[in-house]
């Protein structure tokens, strides 16, 4: 049987299990790895512009699949430009395998050229981390990695990769099946517990239901779905897991926490008992713990133990994947006699809508994301992080999962366009739109070259207030209007810029223009399209519960 070199077993590993896309940036100690991929079959690299749109690629893909994404960088700076997609990638709990190019075995620990410490630097923000010295270890560690990013909590795992292991040969044989003796996740339930939390749901007076990004994780949506109708019982679903309920049903009461709904913040305090499946009660939600759901029991679902009370002690914890603790609770609950409770929800809901108010002839931002959910309401957003993102969270129905991804733990501002190219890699026949905001897409603007090479249909909405608007906001509401370093109208003619990349660029400044250019948009299928919209540059995200309030002091923002 004839040997090969650990690089093309890397490969042949990666194909075994499944991977179709590699997002990368040559280098150095990378060098064989990419020279494998040079005509391998079956599966493609994606040349990036810089290792982080890698990584953020990597995370799209991943997020819009359901299947673990995967980056490829060279040693030393190549390895710690990954960092932050990592991170990102990480605090989302993202299916993810990092592989880095390392120096040879005898020069490791010896500041050689392009050397870094990828293990130690990424040991806080990955799921875990292999450093390969040998050939003969590359096939067992790639279906580690594959197997340990993709199941119980998912995450990134960090493959660093010696460049004389990459070069010398061994035999292939990748394993039929992974037995990690000391990581066996948790998926089913208590019934015990379940029998617990379902007493609670059927004698609740005032419940809700409280879904986040694990049940999309776990494809648990459709369960989410049924005990949601099956019971009655109304649902707030977090940023991390819009889509996972349909916004267009009447249980729906949309996205709670900082810049959530009134009604779902206020059903939070109002609630006797709060049911959380696959969130973390992160403080964007909670705002002040002290005044966070007062009066209400808690059930908290998740398959990672360590959630479980670690920010609000909870009276039912079930441990476990979502999807199958929902299926179990869905044969064992019955409706629920809450009118009451529900006339107040539906009061809440058309007392206080997702609005805003028309400033003059200004284009208003939460005007350009209802066109463009009107022009294209099945389309994939992939947000960046700002003003925007709060904007497209509200003003957008998300119905199906997966239909919004943004970065939502680690806030990572440049996430979105390279993030948009791995899921339009990885969902060929659907629209993906790229709403961004002109203080994040000029962080990764470059990750437009690799857009316009591979023809990729992208729609790229710019929210253009000409600030970093979020911090402005802050800066206007808190700091007495001191705007240091975030007046933005130094940046270029994004539109002209397109045109100079190669791509299709279109600047809008007057409301009547809006829909015209987006009806353009979706003309344009041989490549992106960058659209900048001029928008009024001081408008505010409302509603907004200030930071060290609670959800019920949530400021409206309009009279």
């Amino acid at each position: 049987m004839a040997t090969t070199s650990g690089a093309n077993i890397l490969i042949e590993s990666l194909k075994h299990a499944g991977v179709e896309y590699i997002f990368g940036v040559n280098g150095g100690a990378a060098m064989p790895i990419f020279d494998a991929l040079y005509d391998a079959e079956g599966i493609s690299l994606i040349p990036m512009r810089h290792e982080q749109g890698a990584a953020h690629a990597a995370d799209g893909y991943a997020r819009a699949t359901g299947k673990v994404g995967v980056t490829l960088a060279t040693s030393g700076p190549g390895a710690t430009n990954l960092v932050t997609g990592i991170a990102t990638a990480f605090m989302d709990s993202i299916p993810m395998v990092a592989i880095t190019g390392q120096v040879y075995t005898h020069l490791i620990g010896n500041d050689a050229f392009q050397e870094s410490d990828v293990i130690g630097v990424t040991r806080p923000v990955c799921k875990h981390s292999y450093l390969i010295k040998s050939s003969d270890e590359v096939a067992d560690v790639v279906a580690s990695a594959m197997h340990i990013a993709s199941t119980g909590r998912p995450g990134p795992v960090v493959i660093d990769f010696a460049k004389d292991a990459q070069i010398h040969e061994s035999l292939f044989h990748y394993p039929e099946q992974v037995n990690i003796r000391s990581y066996k996740p948790k998926v089913d339930g208590h019934p015990r517990q379940i029998a617990k939390a379902v007493e609670l749901i059927h004698n609740a007076e005032r419940p809700m239901l409280y879904a986040g990004g694990g049940v999309v994780l776990s494809n648990g949506c459709e369960e989410l779905r049924e005990l949601a109708i099956k019971t009655g019982i109304p649902i707030t679903v977090t940023l991390m897991g819009l889509g996972a309920f349909p916004e267009t049903h009447p249980l729906s009461m949309q996205m709670p926490g900082m810049h959530g709904s009134c009604c779902a913040n206020y059903a939070f305090t109002d609630s006797d008992l709060v049911i959380a499946v696959g969130a973390r009660f992160d403080d964007r939600v909670t705002g002040n713990l002290d005044k966070f759901a007062p009066n209400a029991k808690k059930i908290h679902i998740d398959i990672d133990a360590s959630c479980i009370s670690k920010n609000v002690p909870v009276d039912v914890p079930i441990v476990g994947d979502a999807k199958r603790v929902l299926a179990e609770m869905n044969k064992l609950v019955h409706r629920v006699e809450i009118e009451p409770w529900m006339r107040q929800i539906d009061e809440w809901k058309e007392k206080y809508p997702f609005e805003y108010q028309q400033k003059g002839d200004k284009v208003m931002p939460q005007y350009v994301i209802e066109q463009i959910y009107d022009i294209y309401p099945d389309a994939t957003i992939v947000a960046d992080v700002g003003q925007h993102q709060m904007w497209a969270a509200q003003h957008f129905k998300y119905t199906e999962p997966r239909q919004f991804i943004n970065s939502g733990g680690l806030g990572t501002m440049g996430f979105s366009l390279p993030a948009a190219i791995g899921a339009q890699f990885g969902c060929p026949d659907k629209t993906i739109i790229n709403i961004n905001g002109d203080g994040s897409y000029i962080m990764t603007i470059q990750e437009l070259i690799p857009a316009i090479t591979y023809k990729l249909p992208l729609k790229i909405f710019i929210i253009n207030n000409m600030y970093l608007g979020m911090v402005r906001q802050w800066q206007e509401l808190f700091h007495n209007k001191r705007y240091a370093a975030v007046d933005y109208h130094d940046n270029p003619d994004f539109a002209l810029l397109a045109q100079a990349f190669g791509a299709t660029g279109l600047r809008v400044e007057r409301v009547e223009d809006v829909r015209p250019a987006l009806e353009k948009a979706k003309g344009v299928d041989d490549g992106p399209v960058v659209i900048d919209f001029i928008v009024d540059e001081e408008e505010n995200v409302f509603p907004m519960v200030p930071a060290g309030a609670g959800l019920g002091d949530v400021i409206r923002g309009l009279a």
